[in-house]
């Protein structure tokens, strides 16, 4: 329970520059997720500077847990603009998404660039690779943020459709589906990916004044059509895996795996 006189209390007011010294230092530590950089917050905003006093804290968190989008970086943002406002907002969104760059600059330049396409390159190069994707990253944000495609809960539809038509297929058949091999996997993510891609960009910036019902294919809108492309990936993936050989001994023991875990016995009834 919250004692009364620790959340009334007056909290301390930071300069500007122990506030930009403090989300710097967050945005480099704030692994984990929403949950812990919540946790990080609270401990070092609340419990330990008292720059934010326990109510206004939780007051704060419960209006960014029914806000679409991420709340970590949504009550950061508050708390930041709340103790120096614009310059204090801006700096404390920042810390929050240096993590997220973090993995982007890191899937490109080790995962996609150093294990896939380009497996000779240096380990300077692929530094080199890995500060262009975060430079690249923070552009298309700010393109975004600048040019607004839309409302934010229509962005999170179109995320999570993409989500949907790409990534999801791939990971529920790889679990429940010992047949759909990489080739198949693969494919299915790509026609996806690139259907449900160019139905929301030909809607909602090649002919935006097309953006209706009428239009619309079997009057499905860019935000939703990302469960057809879903099923595309699902149909590609098992089509084209019928074409390739299954997959590895090994791989269909770790869905075996997956699916019983080791040590679990068989369901008794009592």
């Amino acid at each position: 329970m919250v004692n009364a006189s620790a959340a009334d209390a007056s909290p301390a007011a930071p300069s500007l520059r122990e506030a930009l010294t403090f989300w710097l230092r967050l945005g480099c530590i704030s692994f984990g997720g929403p949950a812990g950089q919540i946790a990080l917050m609270h401990r070092e905003l609340v419990q330990q500077r008292r720059w934010i006093s326990e109510r206004r804290f939780l007051h704060a968190l419960n209006y960014c847990m029914l806000l679409p989008g991420p709340e970590a970086q949504q009550l950061a943002t508050y708390l930041g603009w709340l103790l120096h406002r614009t310059a204090g907002g801006v700096a404390a969104a920042l810390s929050t998404a240096a993590g997220l760059l973090l993995v982007i600059s890191s899937s490109v330049s080790h995962d996609l660039l150093k294990q896939t396409l380009m497996p000779t390159i240096t380990e300077k190069q692929e530094l080199l690779f890995a500060r262009i994707a975060a430079a690249v990253a923070v552009c298309i944000a700010g393109l975004f943020g600048i040019y607004p495609p839309a409302f934010v809960a229509q962005v999170v539809a179109f995320a999570f459709g993409l989500a949907a038509a790409s990534l999801f297929p791939a990971i529920l058949l790889g679990i429940f589906s010992k047949r759909v091999n990489k080739e198949g996997a693969i494919a299915g993510m790509l026609l996806g990916l690139v259907f449900t891609f160019s139905y929301i960009v030909y809607f909602k910036f090649v002919s935006p004044e097309l953006n209706s019902t009428e239009h619309w294919w079997l009057g499905i809108s860019p935000e939703g059509i990302g469960f057809i492309g879903m099923l595309l990936n699902i149909g590609v993936a098992f089509g084209v895996s019928r074409f390739y050989a299954p997959p590895p001994a090994e791989v269909q023991n770790l869905v075996d795996n997956i699916r019983i875990p080791s040590g679990a016995a068989i369901a008794q009834s009592h």
